[in-house]
């Protein structure tokens, strides 16, 4: 069974070296603040028309598009929210589980996932980095081999650092 290394960094989700990037998106996939207008901006509006072109998705779900300007190959949307911009613990998990498995699905071996739900959300930090760290260490890769979680600031790189240290090792040991 294939190991997943999980790592934290407090950076710019959008110039990370990794396969793939996860938008913290809302049902209808248009992109205006928070990671979604930092990934529309500095990898260009191809990645919005391309999202919108396949939306709306159920909240909870992801869909990959190309990653236009990006050092990433795909942007992976993931509906945390609806129209309404709000999320619960359900949403965050089941968005993360969703943008895993649909990186599997594109061939991804690294995935950067933002802490989603906690900007545009209100969703709190430190119940999002238990959340999240625990759908990843209770996911079954295919592909992917790397998931990092690209925070901003000391305080969510702090709560992601804590949940990666203390939360249960999952079905892949790590």
């Amino acid at each position: 069974m294939a190991e997943l290394e999980l790592s934290v960094v407090d950076g710019d989700i959008t110039l990370l070296q990794v396969d793939a990037i996860a938008n913290a998106a809302n049902d209808a996939l248009w992109m205006g603040a928070g990671v979604a207008g930092a990934i529309m901006r500095a990898g260009g509006e191809d990645i919005e028309r391309e999202a919108v072109a396949r939306g709306p998705i159920e909240v909870g779900e992801a869909v990959a598009t190309g990653a236009g300007r990006l050092p990433a190959k795909w942007v992976i949307h993931g509906a945390v929210m609806g129209q309404d911009l709000r999320t619960d613990a359900a949403l965050v998990r089941r968005t993360t589980e969703s943008c895993l498995r649909v990186a599997d699905e594109a061939g991804a071996r690294s995935l950067a996932l933002p802490a989603f739900g906690t900007g545009v959300g209100g969703f709190p930090l430190e119940e999002c980095a238990r959340i999240m760290v625990e759908a990843v260490r209770g996911y079954e890769p295919s592909s992917l081999r790397q998931v990092v979680f690209a925070v901003f600031g000391e305080e969510a790189k702090r709560a992601f650092d804590t949940a990666v240290a203390t939360a249960p090792a999952g079905p892949n040991g790590k």
